[in-house]
């Protein structure tokens, strides 16, 4: 029987295959989510206008709100006198803002991913496994993550027989701060709150956005005691951070309940239940409180 030689194939270099060489915008929080925009003109206008290149119904959004001017180069962000302001990384731009890639783009409540030129396919792919997983708003984990992460943990504590705790918190008359304030202040009391907790709580903690202005904190390995003081160290950070937004101070407060792992418990929603009981405990009690 002849013998075949193997066909040699010449693969090319990821580096050396055709790439989109523009840049584009994916919708990472607000209507569209997961939409991608590619930047092909030199000028994109995003504005409430129904003529804007990138059109956002929305109030808080003026007509002709931003522009971006793209070349071979670079691509710049540049306000056109909005009311509200255009933000990038959260700092609001004055003049002209060059993007890096990755960077954030907020305009009204819509919140934007800039993805520089080159394997652009490849990026929003990337960006759309992502958005499964994290919330745009806040950049932590939304609530589908937490679930089957909740249920997974259930699983490994019970074939171990170790600890597991469960923090549920909202914000304290979130509508009231909205209706006061608006909307945009609404979302800035919501990053603020993510962003001081996710620094103080573990590496092996799990942070979520539960909902709404609902949050969640898993945390492996500690029994109800240690997770009642984690609760009340997060309810005095909170109650202590400086929220000022358009040059107006918010005192924010937050309610926690608490919940444990018990001998025999299977389901997820059965703890979640538990800490929602122990949260509405909270808010029945004064609000600005943890009960465990």
């Amino acid at each position: 029987m002849a013998k075949t030689k193997t066909a040699v194939t010449v693969i090319s270099k990821i580096s050396e295959r055709p790439t989109n060489p523009n840049a584009a915008l994916v919708v990472i929080y607000g209507l569209d989510l997961g939409r991608k925009y590619d930047l092909v003109g030199d000028n994109t206008i995003i504005g409430r206008s129904s003529k804007a290149s990138i059109q956002i119904d929305q109030e808080s959004v003026s007509r002709n709100h931003a522009k971006l001017i793209s070349s071979e180069k670079k691509v710049v962000l540049q306000d056109m006198g909005s009311t509200n302001g255009t933000y990038v990384n959260d700092e609001l731009i004055a003049g002209d803002s060059q993007l890096r890639n990755g960077d954030l783009i907020k305009i009204g409540r819509t919140i934007f991913k800039f993805i520089a030129g080159g394997n652009i396919e490849t990026a929003y792919h990337d960006e759309i496994y992502r958005l499964t997983t994290v919330d745009g708003l806040t950049q932590i984990f939304n609530r589908r993550y937490f679930e089957d992460t909740l249920d997974r943990e259930i699983s490994r504590c019970n074939r171990y027989g170790r600890g597991l705790s469960l923090l549920l918190f909202d914000i304290d008359h979130f509508k009231k701060i909205n209706d006061t304030y608006g909307h945009l202040a609404g979302d800035y009391v919501l990053k603020q709150i993510a962003s001081a907790v996710k620094t103080r709580i573990r590496r092996e903690d799990i942070f979520a956005r539960y909902g709404g202005e609902e949050f969640a904190v898993l945390l492996p390995e500690l029994d109800h005691k240690q997770a009642a003081t984690v609760g009340e160290k997060t309810r005095k950070l909170i109650e202590k951070h400086a929220f000022k937004f358009d040059g107006q101070e918010m005192q924010v407060t937050i309610s926690i309940g608490v919940a444990t792992l018990t001998e025999g418990q299977r389901d997820g929603s059965e703890m979640i239940k538990v800490a929602d009981g122990k949260l509405y405990e909270a808010k029945q009690g004064g609000r600005n409180r943890v009960c465990a």
